[in-house]
């Protein structure tokens, strides 16, 4: 099975290159699988309905979140009714929405790493338990969306669900990580995967307001850059008979 996960998708900017690269790329890799983090796509903060079901009609067969999850207040209210959606699987019990999904004979998690983020319940225990609760059931092939910020924290998880995990794939950060590798027992493990936003930017956002954000420490509004489009994106050949990884390589292209 060949798993594309493409990282955080920011704004206008990075749903057209998904809209524009993902089919091309689908097809030229044959891919089995695609995994999109939609996160930030709704003006570079959340996620909406209408969005995650443009990702949908790209080829994302799932959208992850993170931490933004719910910066659209509407997306608490719709969530439920998108099967092929994601929020955090340790968020609190009573947020709407679920943090799995079984989609093209893959299990999909999202998880949301507790190292420099929100205090949220324990990503490691809660997916022990979901595998303890799925059992004989849970396919073979899964791949954890670990949306968290510290690279010790994402290692961690990766040597956590070594030969349990087909692949630990990060998100976050917007920054891609040259780690990219299979662990000993056949889990693919790579810190960050980037995102899909403007090349010319602060991870995807104007720099013009960052840099007034850093120089003067007052509140700004954040607006998604302009101009070409940086893709990042994963490749995971995953072995369906054992649900080991056999390789993990970064697919990063560049949209005008």
């Amino acid at each position: 099975m060949k798993v594309l996960f493409v990282g955080d998708v920011v704004g206008r900017p990075g749903r057209r290159a998904v809209a524009a690269l993902l089919p091309v790329l689908k097809t030229e890799h044959a891919l089995d699988l695609v995994i999109v983090n939609g996160e930030n796509a709704a003006g570079g903060a959340g996620l909406t309905a209408e969005i995650a079901k443009e990702l949908r009609s790209s080829g994302a067969d799932v959208v992850t979140n993170g931490n933004h999850v719910w910066d659209q207040r509407s997306f608490k209210d719709e969530i439920d009714g998108l099967d092929f959606a994601l929020r955090p699987l340790n968020l609190p019990p009573n947020n709407p929405g679920r943090g799995w999904c079984v989609s093209r004979g893959a299990l999909v998690v999202n998880a949301l790493g507790r190292v420099f983020m929100a205090n949220m319940d324990d990503p490691f225990r809660m997916i022990d338990e979901l595998l303890a609760e799925l059992g004989e059931t849970a396919p073979r092939v899964r791949i954890l969306d670990w949306h968290a910020e510290a690279t010790s924290e994402k290692l961690a998880m990766g040597w956590h669900l070594d030969g349990r995990f087909s692949a630990v794939v990060g998100s976050h950060t917007h920054v891609p990580t040259a780690d990219a590798r299979v662990l000993p027992h056949g889990t693919a493990l790579v810190c960050d995967t980037g995102m899909v936003g403007p090349r010319d930017s602060i991870l995807g956002m104007d720099t013009a307001t960052i840099l007034q954000r850093f120089r003067t420490g007052m509140p700004q509004r954040f607006d998604v850059a302009g101009g070409p489009v940086v893709f990042n994106s994963v490749l995971v050949d995953v072995d369906e008979a054992t649900g080991r990884a056999r390789s993990i390589v970064r697919v990063d292209r560049e949209f005008a």
